[in-house]
């Protein structure tokens, strides 16, 4: 009997398979692999059925018998889903490529029955879990991109058996652990990228058995121990080697100069000491290299001066020392030099940008001094010139007033002396001009009209005289000009008005005169105006009341005359005003925002009245001074008195019983109305006691803020909005915006407990936060910022931990001066005074010039790497002075001197 069962297991287990087995054929894996995607929002795979040919689908290449299909490509198609099983019965596939999609979940298991598979890019998804160990099957692999998804453990084993290898990216996951040594094993590997992971320990010595590899990527956020081996040097086929930002400390080994094929080398964004490696100089291919951001010594070595392939020079950010050499003035090719924030002393080599290519050139933040080189711009191809915060002197070369490719240009805090070059505020491609703080004299040159692009242009602190030209009018583009402390004359352009993209206007400090040009009140976008300590005249025109987000007016320090224009008052967005010192008359507005305005804005007007000020003489009301009326009123007057006191007492009585009417048919109109988005343990009439000017904590363009404690005991925030127009219907989507912060709970948004409204006015009432607002690492004030432009208001929080403690914990090795500069930007913008602000265009400019990663394209493969013109240099060059693999969707095109072959 036993016999007989074995004999029956043994029969199942050996024709099971085939007599249950079901064959699935191509066409039917292929439905099937369509069945998992859930979203194909352009319908791509709407041909994918039966009334085509299998081999006419989208994505599908068959072999040439057309029964087989040996390629699958949906890349970029935005498709959502997960990868089929199925895909094992394509069993003669040699290419498969998902890049650029949102698949999910983990890699099939099933994939490794694909034994002819020649390449998989899954690259650009959001695959995760680990890579399956099956996978080690695929013996014929030679591209394995996992590029930029959710992929976690430790870096897989599994592809070292996968003997043919030649392109292997599993950059951009959340890989962790360390490199495995295995990984020095593949014969035919030609690039390997592991960038943007987080990865630690030491970097395997192994690695340099790998003699065929051209491309190394290996920085990003991973934290290694310790430096480069020197067996680094045994890589003989590298060309490109980028480690930037991955904790490197020590030295560069000397070894590195044997990699003669180098033509790439980034390691900015280290802890790399020592005096700049010599054997740099034996790397005669190498065109790249950006040594910045690290704490490198001592001078640049003269064997630099070998190095005649170089395009882009980076050693910015580092305690380098000693004059630049005259060398690198001729280096033939260079178009990229990035020396700023180092100790270099001595003059700028005369002969820079003689080669006709040089592009860009920051030597700003050092301690150089003599003449600026004659021919930065020779072949026309400058765009970028920054030298400021040095001791240079001499003129600005006149040359760059035909420097027609000059986009920036930043010499400001320097001594440079001399007059504005002729044309070079007519250069059809300026953007930026920063020249304050220097010695230039001379007038304001006259403009054409190519100067459409100037955003900004600062002059402040020098000693340019005469009157600003009315061609001043053709900067139609310009954003901010900044005129203060000259020297500058006569009356101030009507032209001005046509400055429509103007946000900041400073002329203070200077000797003009007249009166206020009205056109001022034509440029709609400013938000600080200051044109004191001049010798304006005249009455301050009421066409500036039209200014709807004025913040900053200062007119203090003239020569004004009559009274301030009442609807000044109703200016909601003025936040700071100063008519100090001048010859004003007449009574203060003490509503809207001049309610909260300290009395040093009005001191040095002797005839000016109102609160903090005195009370107003006999005929000082109106601005004027009337005769009083002297000597003893007539009989006749009296009874004219009489009488009119009476027909006055009786029209007021009828007034008041009309009033008393309307007022109670508007009472429900005008009732206040809490509505609330939580159980509150307060009513309307509680929120409205609030409304005191003790209670004052906070003001701005969007609105004051009052502190209140509730019967309760609890402390609230009360922000009273501006007040709506008068008789208006519409709320503008305030309900329907309200409604929904009220909704929201997150535990950086401060929650939004209700609102209080009537017919006129908003309050919003919201939790109130103790500890400060961001702008105090001191924790004594309440003060609130405003974000400028909406309802809701910046949690306080304490920031005496250092900033450090706002990042996100899976970011260990996030270079510290660039979280500085974005948390900078951060608290630009919750300043309490809204001019402080930046605008939305210049917060885009700022953070867009952070250090950042460009791509390179390998196939289909998208590879992390540093810009040529790198990084971190924009973040110090923004208008006001990487995170883990960019996200698809956020990347930039490669540059085209790093696109892969």
């Amino acid at each position: 009997m036993r016999l007989l069962l074995l004999l029956l297991l043994l029969h199942l287990q050996i024709y099971a398979p085939t007599t249950t087995a079901r064959t699935v054929s191509e066409y039917e894996a292929l439905l099937s692999i369509k069945s998992s995607i859930t979203d194909d929002p352009q319908s791509f795979l709407s041909a994918w059925n039966s009334t085509t040919s299998l081999c006419s689908w989208t994505g599908i290449t068959c072999d040439h018998t057309g029964r087989r299909v040996t390629s699958l490509d949906l890349s970029g198609l935005n498709l959502s889903g997960t990868l089929s099983p199925d895909i094992a019965h394509l069993r003669y596939l040699q290419n498969l490529s998902l890049a650029a999609n949102q698949f999910s979940g983990p890699i099939p298991a099933s994939l490794s029955a694909v034994t002819s598979l020649r390449s998989l890019n899954l690259s650009n998804n959001i695959f995760n879990s680990s890579f399956p160990t099956q996978l080690s099957s695929l013996k014929n692999l030679e591209v394995l991109d996992l590029y930029n998804n959710n992929m976690t453990g430790g870096l897989p084993l599994t592809v070292v058996e996968m003997p043919n290898l030649k392109h292997l990216h599993l950059g951009g996951n959340y890989y962790s652990g360390k490199i495995p040594p295995d990984y020095g094993k593949w014969e035919f590997l030609e690039y390997l990228a592991i960038s943007g992971n987080e990865l630690e320990g030491s970097i395997p010595v192994e690695l340099g058995n790998l003699t065929k590899l051209r491309e190394l990527y290996i920085g990003y956020f991973n934290t290694y121990e310790g430096g480069l081996p020197p067996e680094i040097g045994n890589l003989s086929s590298l060309v490109r080697f980028d480690a930037a930002n991955c904790g490197l400390s020590g030295q560069i080994p000397p070894e590195i100069g044997k990699l003669q094929k180098l033509d790439t080398l980034f390691l900015q964004v280290n802890v790399l000491s020592g005096s700049l490696t010599r054997e740099l100089g034996s790397l005669k291919s190498l065109k790249s290299m950006d040594l910045s951001n690290n704490m490198f010594t001592g001078e640049i070595p003269t064997s630099f001066a070998e190095l005649k392939n170089l395009t882009l020079l980076n050693l910015f950010r580092n305690k380098l020392y000693g004059a630049i050499p005259e060398f690198i003035a001729e280096l033939p090719d260079l178009e990229v030099l990035q020396l700023w924030e180092n100790n270099f002393t001595s003059t700028i080599p005369q002969t820079l940008g003689q080669n006709g290519k040089l592009e860009i050139l920051d030597l700003s933040s050092n301690k150089l001094t003599g003449t600026l080189p004659p021919n930065m711009c020779l072949g026309n191809n400058l765009q970028t010139l920054i030298t400021l915060s040095n001791f240079l002197f001499g003129p600005i070369p006149e040359s760059l007033g035909q420097c027609q490719s000059l986009s920036r240009i930043r010499m400001g805090e320097n001594f440079l002396n001399g007059s504005i070059p002729k044309g070079l505020f007519d250069l059809p491609n300026l953007s930026q001009v920063e020249l304050q703080d220097n010695l230039l004299a001379g007038e304001f040159p006259v403009i054409g009209t190519l100067a459409v692009n100037l955003g900004q242009l600062s002059l402040s602190n020098n000693r340019l005289t005469g009157s600003l030209p009315p061609s001043i009018g053709n900067f139609s583009g310009v954003q901010k000009l900044l005129l203060d402390g000259n020297k500058f004359s006569g009356s101030i352009p009507p032209e001005i008005g046509r400055l429509q993209q103007l946000t900041k206007m400073d002329f203070s400090h200077n000797k003009f005169s007249g009166p206020i040009a009205p056109e001022i009140s034509q440029c709609k976008l400013l938000t600080f105006v200051d044109l004191s300590r001049n010798e304006l005249s005249g009455e301050i025109p009421t066409e500036i009341t039209g200014m709807r987000i004025l913040n900053y007016l200062n007119l203090s320090k003239n020569h004004l005359v009559g009274s301030i224009p009442a609807p000044i008052a109703t200016m909601q967005s003025l936040t700071s005003v100063d008519f100090s010192y001048n010859n004003l008359t007449g009574l203060v507005p003490g509503t809207g925002q001049f309610s909260y305005f300290n009395y040093t804005s009005f001191v040095g007007n002797p005839s000016l009245c109102g609160p903090y000020l005195g009370p107003c003489k006999d005929g000082d009301v109106n601005g004027t001074h009337q005769p009083r009326v002297k000597g003893p009123l007539s009989s006749s007057l009296k009874l004219l008195l009489v009488i009119g006191l009476l027909v006055c007492s009786i029209a007021f009585a009828v007034a008041a019983i009309i009033k008393a009417r309307s007022l109670k048919k508007a009472s429900e109109a005008r009732a206040w109305k809490l509505t609330a988005f939580q159980r509150l343990d307060f009513t309307a009439d509680d929120v409205l006691d609030c409304l005191k000017e003790d209670n004052i904590i906070g003001k701005g363009g969007a609105g004051i803020v009052f502190k209140g404690a509730m019967p309760n005991g609890d402390h609230v925030a009360v922000k009273r909005l501006p007040v709506m127009s008068r008789g208006s219907s519409h709320d503008h989507g305030f309900n329907a915006e309200i409604q929904t912060l009220g909704r929201i709970r997150h535990r950086h948004i401060v929650r939004l407990l209700g609102f209080c409204s009537n017919h006129d006015t908003n309050l919003l009432v919201y939790e109130y936060m103790p500890n400060g607002s961001l702008g105090e690492d001191s924790g004594t004030s309440e003060c609130m910022s405003a974000i400028a432009g909406s309802y809701g208001y910046i949690a306080p929080d304490s920031i005496k931990e250092g900033v450090l403690k706002v990042l996100d914990p899976r970011l260990p090795s996030v270079p510290l001066h660039e979280v500085m500069h974005v948390f900078y930007v951060a608290m630009l913008c919750v300043e309490e005074q809204a001019v402080e602000r930046p605008t939305m265009r210049e917060v885009v400019q700022i953070l867009t010039e952070l250090p950042k990663s460009t791509s390179s394209k390998q196939g289909d493969s998208i590879t992390t790497e540093p810009s040529p013109h790198s990084a971190a240099a924009a973040a110090h060059d923004s208008p006001s002075s990487t995170a883990k693999d960019a996200p698809k969707d956020q990347q930039q095109p490669p540059p085209t001197d790093l696109l892969s072959i």
